[in-house]
């Protein structure tokens, strides 16, 4: 793990246990001494399961062993471990997967395709599995339904705080929990951008409308952040219903609408769980001393806008200049025109912190840039963006570039 916690970090929220889950973690000694490496998350018989995965053309074992078990929607058990990525390690990796989730569902009494697994950590080291299965006994003798905390500090790898969030929704009237944890800080973009994810909910939800759910709110969330532009091998988002929450059924499959209107709350409640997980792996992002909001409007269309963001807080010199607090507007607008998407430098206009800075090409007459500086001296900076072409607007979070970006990834592997 990094050393100082970064002065980003929230605290973490209190977390009560959830209908249908219970949670370990173990030390078993695959790359840290003396700290919890390997979490096993056990749900309920008959959890139904949803998933997204990384978009990186090389992904982990454990990703593709995901994906295949995603197939039979349920869900019966999750096992990480941090320190090894287990990614481009070829038949040892699958073998390592198989390995693993055998050894749980043996625990479990479930079919291994009812164990989903998931690793972080150092690319390229054949994950030493039988030290793995070897501490999976003891982690199921060790499953308690308060095991949040430790379920959460024992998946982080270079984080320097735990992550997790809790919700309560509303479904026919009946109240639902969703909660989950969540570990990040490098090798942070869209798509997915969170490295690992894991929520919860009592609710009993078939895992095709799970799944229809956790899509449309990741691209929001999770896809609407950025530490370093660089996607990483592992991501993986997990959403598991145990069905444990007395709620009525929900309408028929063939009422969209009615459904959709049923599911509602739920909906906005797991977005906030979404987004407070991604927030926080920004806030944690490496070596990170300030928390950045984009906001674009007015370009063509909200694609358009999203690849505007993106290209400023990806942006190396914006990222800096930020580090620096460094009032330079004319990074920004660099950003904007290398994203390659429609835009006039006639007709943009930049804000910092509530302050327009430039509009209809040129520096706002009488521009003070006093209030800028002081807004960009704050943990948490808001950069403003209009296009003036359209109605397509869009968000995105990033952080800033500093020294200890480079410190504490040049250093990774030592």
């Amino acid at each position: 793990m990094a050393g100082p916690v970064s002065p980003l970090a929230v605290a973490l929220p209190e977390l009560p246990p959830l209908a249908g889950v219970r949670l370990s973690a173990a030390a078993a000694g695959i790359r840290y001494k003396g700290r919890t490496d390997v979490v096993m998350m056990e749900v309920a018989p008959g959890s139904t399961v949803a998933g997204v995965f990384t978009t990186n053309k090389c992904p982990g074992a454990p990703v593709d062993w995901c994906r295949a078990a995603l197939k039979g929607g349920k869900a019966r058990m999750v096992v990480v471990n941090a320190g090894n990525a287990n990614v481009f390690t070829g038949k040892a990796g699958r073998d390592a997967c198989a390995a693993t989730a055998a050894a749980a569902a043996k625990l479990a009494d479930c079919p291994a395709k009812q164990v989903f697994v998931a690793s972080t950590g150092v690319i390229g080291e054949v994950l030493p599995h039988e030290k793995l299965v070897a501490a999976l006994p003891g982690l199921q003798e060790g499953l308690r339904e308060d095991g949040w905390e430790d379920a959460a500090r024992g998946i982080m790898t270079t984080d320097t705080f735990p992550k997790a969030a809790t919700r309560v929704a509303e479904i026919g009237g009946a109240e639902v929990r969703i909660t989950g944890i969540a570990k990040g800080s490098g090798m942070i973009a869209p798509d997915m951008a969170t490295m690992l994810c894991f929520v919860f909910t009592d609710a009993k939800i078939p895992a095709d409308v799970l799944q229809s759910l956790l899509s449309k709110n990741v691209e929001t969330t999770f896809n609407a952040t950025t530490v370093d532009s660089d996607t990483s091998t592992s991501d993986t988002v997990l959403l598991i219903a145990t069905g444990q929450a007395k709620h009525p059924r929900l309408p028929p499959a063939g009422e969209t609408a009615a459904r959709t209107r049923f599911l509602a709350d739920f909906a906005r409640k797991l977005n906030e769980v979404l987004l407070d997980l991604a927030l926080q792996v920004v806030r944690d992002g490496e070596g990170a001393q300030k928390l950045v909001k984009i906001d674009v409007t007015g370009a063509v269309n909200a694609r358009s806008a999203k690849r505007v963001a993106m290209a400023v807080a990806n942006s190396p010199l914006v990222k800096t200049a930020i580090a620096g607090e460094d009032a330079n507007w004319g990074r920004i607008v660099m950003a904007v025109g290398k994203a390659g998407e429609p835009a006039d430098r006639d007709l943009i206009s930049i804000g910092v912190g509530g302050t327009w800075m430039a509009k209809d090409g040129g520096v706002v007459p009488g521009y003070d840039e006093a209030p800028v500086v002081a807004h960009m001296k704050g943990r948490e900076v808001e950069i403003a963006i209009d296009l003036g072409l359209g109605r397509g607007k869009s968000t995105v979070w990033t952080c800033d570039l500093t020294h200890g970006y480079i410190d504490i990834n040049g250093s990774y592997r030592s």
